[in-house]
């Protein structure tokens, strides 16, 4: 099951982008997964808890997308929508075509708690902002 090593390395990048921008907690994480991937989204799904345990992202809701499968023509040069065993031109029918999408694991983005930097008019502990999305598109 190397869903578990990939859910591993998307909480490494989970981490780091938290890290970066201060936060709490993550909320919520979206994923982009095309059907030529190689993964199982279910086995993603399943994994992550494991993964995330005592971490930032411990409460974090993953959401997978599938991403679409999209072709490039050689001969004609139009990109298209493809099926994962009928990767053809939907312009010409040509078989001659590169894959544009479809074989992606994106973390598309992120919904981070974080802190924020002043304090309440009661001089209490610090409030926190609402949810803020971070927006990152990395290949895992």
């Amino acid at each position: 099951m190397h869903e578990l090593s990939i859910c591993q390395s998307l909480l490494d990048q989970v981490e780091g982008i938290a890290r970066q921008h201060g936060a709490r907690a993550v909320e919520r994480i979206l994923l982009q997964v095309g059907p030529l991937s190689g993964l199982e989204p279910a086995l993603l799904l399943s994994a992550w808890p494991l993964v995330a345990a005592g971490t930032v992202a411990e409460a974090a809701e993953l959401v997978i997308e599938a991403a679409a499968i999209r072709v490039r023509c050689l001969d004609c040069d139009a990109e298209s929508a493809a099926t994962a065993n009928r990767l053809l031109c939907g312009a010409c029918g040509g078989f001659h075509t590169r894959l544009v999408s479809g074989d992606e694991l994106l973390l598309a983005r992120l919904e981070l708690s974080i802190p924020d930097a002043e304090r309440t008019q009661d001089g209490d502990a610090p409030a926190t902002e609402p949810t803020r999305e971070a927006s990152e598109t990395t290949h895992v």
